[in-house]
């Protein structure tokens, strides 16, 4: 009896299983991250500092297997990768396995767009997906 109770309160605070059809890493619910700095429209010197923020799920290094907790993504330039596929390590898809929540890039002068995407311990975006919306900044030297 004591399984069954403690299965049907966890069972309570899972996502519904059609949100979890790609056997992603459910996500918190409510989850978000997004910019502390730069913000939308902003016209900045480079290098860039870009700050991370993030409510309703922990910060933990990739690799690290606890629920609700991630890593972050900086998408620079580019549109959001397959969501059910690990996130690609390139010059537009800068990864934080670390855990940071912060940094500073190197862009050219110029208009960019910037975006977060959160992993799992396995650089996958959890289901729900957590990401931010895409900003639009303006670089000068």
């Amino acid at each position: 009896m004591k399984k069954m109770l403690i299965a049907l309160a966890l069972g309570a605070f899972m996502p519904a299983a059609s949100a979890l059809a790609n056997d992603a890493t459910p996500s918190a619910e409510g989850a978000a991250v997004y910019f502390i700095t730069p913000q939308d429209g902003d016209t900045v010197k480079g290098p860039v500092t870009v700050r991370f923020g993030l409510k309703g799920m922990g910060v933990a290094p990739a690799g690290t297997d606890k629920p609700n907790t991630g890593h972050h993504h900086l998408i620079i330039d580019t549109d959001l990768p397959p969501l059910d596929e690990n996130i690609p390590m390139d010059e537009n898809h800068i990864h934080f396995g670390g855990g940071q929540t912060e940094t500073t890039v190197t862009l050219a002068p110029g208009t960019h767009t910037l975006q977060l995407l959160l992993g799992d311990m396995n650089h996958i975006p959890h289901n729900p997906v957590v990401s931010s919306k895409k900003i639009t900044i303006t670089v000068t030297e």
